[in-house]
Parts: C-alpha cells; sequence; structure tokens
C-alpha cells in the first residue's frame, strides 16, 4: 500500500513526524507532500533536517497570500501529485489551509482521507481553522480523534462511529522524540542564561495582537507579573504591532521580560520543559504543555482543546487583565495548584497514538475499506429512533444480534457516551439508525 502526508505548516510537520516514523518503521511505502505555507528555509529544509525526517518528495512551494489563493493554488497542486501517484490513502493533519485543499482535492479524486485531529471544535466560526477543520471532515474517511470528546463533537455531526478511532493525539507521540532529538543538539538555556524561574510566553494570534484593546489588556498584566522572567520570543508579526501601537519599548526594557527573537521548535521544546509556567494564543502550546506538565493559561475565549482545561492542566484567561495577573499569582503563590495542574492526566495519550493509527490503516486496507466506490444498491430512508435498554448487554453484542441496526450515540443520564464495543447498554439510551425501504 502507499500513503500520502500533506504538510504545509509547522506544527503539521511536527505532529506528523511521529507517525511519518512509524510508517517508515513498518517498511511502508509513503510520499511527502510540502504545499509550502510555511516557506522560509527554516520552515522547510532545515526544519527536516532537525526533525531527522527525509526531504519532501514534492513541494508545491505555495507561501503566502490569501486563504483562497493559497487553498486553489494547494488544490491544483496536490491534485496532479495524487493522480501521478495513486496513494491508497491521504492523510492530513489538523486544520491548516494544507488540510483543507488536500481533503478536498484527495475527495474529489475519490481517495480515501485520513484526517489526523479529526473533530476539534471551538464552535467559533470567525476563525478560519474552525471552517477548515469542519470542511476537512465532510471530506473525511477515516477520522482519527484525540479524545472521547472529539469523537462525540463527530457523532452530533453525523459521522458513523464505525470510521472514527479513539487514537490520542500525535503531540504526546511528537514531544517525546523530538525533546530526545532537542535535548543532544539545542544550548537555549545556556545562551539565555537565565535566572530564578521561568514563566515561556507565545502571543501571535490575530484576535489578540491585532486588537488595541486586547493586545493593551494583555501588555498590561505581563508587566504587573512578579517573581517570574518572561521569555517572549515575539512574532515578527507580533512586534510589528507592538510598535505601531507604541507598546514596543515598554515592554522591551522591561527588566523581568526577555525578548528574544523567534526561535526554532527544537529550542523552544527545551524552552518550555525548563518552565515554571506558559502562558500562550497557540491551541498546539496547549497541547505540548500538559504532555510536558507544565501548567498553562491561555490568551482565549474559547479553544478547541477543551480537554486540557477539564483535565485541569490549562485556564482560560481571555485577555482580560485582573484573571491574567490573578491566576499567574493564584497558581505560583499555592503549592497544592500548582502541584494538581503540573500532575494533571494528560487526556491525549500515552504516546503511542501514531503505533494506533498506522494499525487502523493497515486494517482498513486489508478488509478493502479505503477504496471509495459508488453504491450498487438502490438505497432506502436510514431512519432513526432512541431505545431504552433494560438488558445488560455490550454495544457489539446488540449489533451482532440485531443486524440491520447501528448503535450512534449511547447517553447515560443524559450523557453522551461513543459506542465502543465493550460498553455496557444496561439502563441507558441509546440512538439507533436503520435503513428503511431499498433493495
Amino acid at each position: 500500500m502507499k500513503i500520502a502526508f500533506i504538510i504545509g505548516t509547522r506544527p503539521e510537520i511536527i505532529k506528523m513526524s511521529p507517525l511519518i516514523d512509524e510508517v517508515d518503521k513498518r517498511g511502508i511505502d509513503y510520499i511527502l507532500i510540502h504545499t509550502g505555507q510555511h516557506y522560509d528555509h527554516e520552515m522547510s529544509d532545515q526544519f527536516f533536517q532537525d526533525l531527522e525526517l527525509k526531504e519532501p518528495d514534492y513541494n508545491i512551494g505555495v507561501g503566502s497570500d490569501s486563504h483562497s489563493k493559497q487553498t486553489a493554488i494547494m488544490m491544483k497542486g496536490i491534485e496532479e501529485v495524487l493522480v501521478s501517484e495513486k496513494p491508497d490513502i491521504v492523510l492530513v493533519q489538523g486544520d491548516t489551509n494544507a488540510v483543507l485543499a488536500g481533503a478536498l482535492a484527495s475527495a474529489k479524486l475519490h481517495m480515501a482521507v485520513g484526517h489526523v485531529e479529526a473533530g476539534l471544535r471551538s464552535y467559533d466560526k470567525t476563525m478560519p481553522e474552525e471552517i477548515n477543520r469542519m470542511v476537512a471532515d465532510v471530506c473525511t474517511n477515516m477520522f482519527f480523534v484525540p479524545t472521547e470528546d472529539t469523537a462525540i463533537n463527530l457523532l452530533f455531526e453525523g459521522i458513523s462511529p464505525q470510521n472514527i478511532f479513539i487514537t490520542g493525539n500525535t503531540v504526546v507521540d511528537a514531544c517525546h522524540r523530538n525533546l530526545k532529538i532537542a535535548s543532544k543538539t539545542s544550548n537555549i538555556m545556556s545562551q539565555l542564561e537565565l535566572e530564578g524561574d521561568i514563566l515561556s510566553l507565545t502571543l501571535h494570534r490575530a484576535e489578540n495582537v491585532d486588537d488595541h484593546q486586547r493586545l493593551k489588556n494583555i501588555i498590561k498584566a505581563l508587566l504587573n507579573i512578579e517573581n517570574l522572567t518572561i521569555v517572549f520570543p515575539a512574532h515578527p508579526r507580533t512586534v510589528k504591532t507592538l510598535k505601531e501601537f507604541g507598546m514596543y519599548d515598554t515592554l522591551k526594557n522591561a527588566p523581568h521580560i526577555r525578548m528574544i527573537k523567534p526561535i526554532g521548535y527544537l529550542d523552544f521544546l527545551v524552552l518550555q520543559s525548563n518552565s515554571k509556567l506558559m502562558i500562550t494564543d497557540s491551541g498546539g502550546i496547549q497541547e505540548e504543555a500538559i504532555t510536558l506538565n507544565i501548567p498553562c493559561l491561555t490568551l482565549r475565549y474559547n479553544t478547541e482543546r477543551p480537554e486540557t482545561v477539564q483535565a485541569g492542566g490549562n485556564i482560560l484567561v481571555g485577555a482580560d487583565t485582573e484573571k491574567i495577573t490573578h491566576n499567574v499569582a493564584k497558581i505560583m503563590g499555592d503549592e497544592e495548584l500548582y502541584h494538581n495542574m503540573q500532575e494533571a492526566p494528560n487526556p491525549y495519550g500515552d504516546g503511542t497514538t501514531s503505533e494506533k493509527i498506522v494499525d487502523a490503516i493497515l486494517d482498513s486496507y486489508h478488509q478493502g475499506k479505503l477504496k471509495i466506490k459508488a453504491p450498487e444498491e438502490i438505497g432506502g430512508r436510514q431512519a432513526k429512533k432512541l431505545l431504552t435498554m433494560h438488558e445488560k448487554i455490550t454495544v457489539a453484542e446488540f449489533e451482532k444480534n440485531n443486524p440491520n441496526y447501528t448503535i450512534k450515540i449511547v447517553f447515560d443520564e443524559g450523557n453522551p457516551l461513543f459506542p465502543q464495543p465493550d460498553l455496557s447498554l444496561g439502563g441507558k439510551i441509546v440512538l439507533v439508525s436503520y435503513f428503511v425501504g431499498g433493495n
């Protein structure tokens, strides 16, 4: 079989790296298609070398442009490669324009799509990432979701549980894999010559840095933080806006804040692992923080990673000055709270996500499920109904005894559950689907 990986940004490459390793280790044929959405040297040749990955087989080189133009150019380039290479499945990861383009191009060619990190929802359609992940999931055949909550998101959108695989998140695999590489190559901590406890900060999202009042509130909070050295690798976009709003010099001259140029992923991974606390508006860093046991404050009002908040390792503080400063002081001043956040259970798995994904792909391939075919039978109407289950029986047993029924969702005292085969149905309510009419 042959697998096509579509990657275009640094987070995608990072999260795909352990999965590429696993495919390579098993001797499965694969190609890397780099859309070039992140197009500078660090994002291309050097970055693949740093992560000990082979160079991409194809580089579309889309560069920077509007969302529509980027997506169109990528779709054209991806389609040409897929027609030539004819992979059995195309893997996309996350929520970028490359994911949108890859999923659409593959679906139009009737090629199976596997979405790594499927099912995430912020329910904020002003975020381009939300549109990308939702549209990609419409085109997807195999949904590799990080948690049961993300699986349930898909169930409520009508996705069959048979196509959903709760695997954990490859971010855990990637952190373990890449921190080993970083420990051999990075000297960022000696370069920075830091003293005392470190708070690492990332700040780049448009809703924060382009909004004068929000940015002002965040900067005010940072200036009020005490007893921590804030290390701030500042994104060029953020630096530009800080200067335009007249806030740059104030931040740069604050004695407890170290503004530095952006650093590479491996250096930042080392910096994170040596931090006492993280403040971020990035989605991926919320995942990395809980994986590395670093308490995190997130400068957003919603998150598509709510599991990190529910687990207790992450707190949403928005751009509220008081919430930011209060929570930093509270976490750092309460040893028990700090310990609880540090030891929050990781909702994204134990680092075996890549193995589970490859196992699922191989199983589907051998069963012939990756071949996308038009229906050959006259279909009927798919009906649904709720059943109250009195008998003590598992999902697998019920579906074996009732082959015309598929359990879509299980409700236990009103709470939705994913219908795992071994889940006991006694005393629960289930939503089932079945076909009416047709041949």
